[in-house]
């Protein structure tokens, strides 16, 4: 079926790959604070390094509801922080629970503002 009305983004493939980067600067910037609170002084090169892992997960499993997304990206999250900032176990589900809350922390204003969802 041809679209007759073209949306404000277009749509298509570049739609997805904006988003996606967007996406990943998103956890990117929210990882570095939540790390830089609770670690001290880091390298912001780890929080890009791990940035992409939880934003692939929640894009391919948006599908499956909130719920579902939610805590397998968490999931995922702790694996590549843990992988990326080289942590124990523990400290790197701390990280990842505090990434999460920044995360939702900056989230809920910049949808206020801006209107994302």
């Amino acid at each position: 079926m041809l679209q007759t009305s073209v949306g404000l983004t277009g749509g298509g493939i570049f739609a997805l790959v904006v988003t996606f980067l967007v996406a990943v600067i998103f956890y990117a910037v929210t990882l570095h604070l939540a790390a830089t609170f609770f670690l001290g002084d880091v390298p912001t090169q780890y929080a890009a390094r791990a940035a992409a892992v939880p934003a692939v997960v929640s894009f391919v499993l948006q599908q499956w509801g909130p719920a579902v997304t939610i805590a397998m990206t968490l999931c995922a999250d702790v694996l590549a922080v843990r992988w990326s900032y080289e942590l124990e176990w523990q400290t790197a589900v701390v990280l990842a629970l505090l990434h999460f809350a920044f995360s939702v922390a900056l989230f809920l204003p910049l949808n206020n503002i801006f209107g994302i969802v």
